[in-house]
């Protein structure tokens, strides 16, 4: 497929001065030092974590769904899915990302799971949670990014339309694929798939906070416009990361013996989530190119196509297998290398753009 110099350089003028914030910047320190609070919590306070632990409905633990809620709605208010509509001027980056996130990502990560935690680790894991270790990289894959793909994109210059547009196409996809796609791949890795809470998940934690999103933010354009949905968003920043650092501080309060016992279990869990993000946004960013897709594009679409919606991911993992589960300590294994790795692909992006933009002879 011939590219053309239109085709790779019909991007807008960047915007200058774009800086992530700081406490996403420092975030992996942030969910390093809730690591090491949980767990000496969790020894120190044993009784607390087994109340807060037996706080369920219907296999919901209540204090975490609480806290994936203040993570979560925040994050879907920045997302105007009436964007959808610019999703043509674009498709093919969308279409790149779409089977990149919906075609490859889960299955490649199944395929990474089978590979290193039944196989390669197996030897260093615990035998008992192999499975769970399984399920929850799956679910961490099968939930594409939404709120820190507008930083990634920011980062690598990226065209904010297109951005937005992908991201709202793959929040109205996730509504209806991601229980089906999470059911079929945790019924091929033979591991039993508990219908009523993975319904109940993606209730609690999809449908449900779209829906009051999407009302919350038509209510504030109506009555205050951009100004004053931005101001709220600047008040929610902080209190979504409280949120996502207090989950942590539980779940690893619940799980802090078993990570004391067996401390290299996150570098093992680490390895199949670090090939799968570096397979998936080298897969996306060569076939863009491949495409003629510009390099505003191919950025935001590369960043997407490896990133997670972790906060999602840990939620159903709780939701499904509990907050002693294997398949809890995977998902938040995720949000632990997710700065880090994200920035890294950022960096490979800016630093590419001259090859990825040389015509072709």
């Amino acid at each position: 497929m011939n590219q053309t110099p239109a085709e790779l350089t019909a991007c807008p003028a960047p915007a200058e001065g774009v800086r992530i914030g700081f406490f996403e910047r420092w975030l992996t320190l942030w969910v390093l030092l809730c690591i090491v609070a949980g767990t000496l919590l969790g020894h120190l306070l044993p009784g607390s974590f087994e109340a807060l632990g037996g706080m369920q409905v219907a296999q919901v633990n209540l204090p975490v769904a609480v806290l994936i809620w203040l993570m979560i709605i925040p994050m879907l208010l920045k997302i105007d899915f009436g964007a959808l509509g610019g999703v043509r001027r674009q498709w093919k980056g969308i279409g790149v990302t779409l089977f990149i996130n919906w075609a490859v990502k889960p299955f490649s990560m199944a395929l990474l799971g089978w590979i290193f935690i039944r196989h390669l680790f197996a030897g260093q894991l615990p035998a008992a949670q192999l499975d769970s270790y399984i399920a929850g990289l799956i679910l961490l894959a099968a939930a594409p990014c939404t709120a820190m793909v507008f930083v990634w994109s920011n980062l690598c210059r990226g065209e904010p339309a297109f951005t937005l547009s992908q991201v709202a196409l793959n929040d109205a996809i996730m509504v209806v694929a991601f229980a089906p796609i999470v059911a079929l791949l945790l019924g091929i890795s033979s591991i039993t798939v508990p219908w009523n809470t993975l319904l109940l998940s993606v209730l609690l934690y999809i449908v449900v906070p779209v829906a009051l999103s999407m009302l919350l933010r038509r209510q504030l354009l109506a009555h205050g416009g951009e100004t004053r949905l931005q101001k709220l968003l600047q008040r929610l920043g902080p209190v979504s990361l409280g949120a996502l650092l207090a989950t942590l501080v539980l779940l690893f309060g619940f799980q802090g013996r078993q990570i004391l016992a067996q401390p290299a279990i996150i570098a093992l869990l680490a390895v199949p989530i670090l090939i799968q993000v570096y397979f998936n946004a080298g897969l996306a960013y060569w076939l863009n190119r491949r495409f003629g897709v510009p390099h505003c594009v191919a950025g935001p679409s590369a960043l997407i196509g490896a990133s997670n919606f972790f906060e999602l991911a840990v939620a159903t993992a709780v939701g499904l297998f509990g907050v002693h589960s294997g398949a809890a300590l995977a998902t938040v294994v995720g949000v632990l290398i997710e700065v880090p790795v994200m920035l890294s692909v950022v960096r490979i992006v800016n630093r590419s753009k001259r090859w990825y933009e040389a015509a072709r002879e």
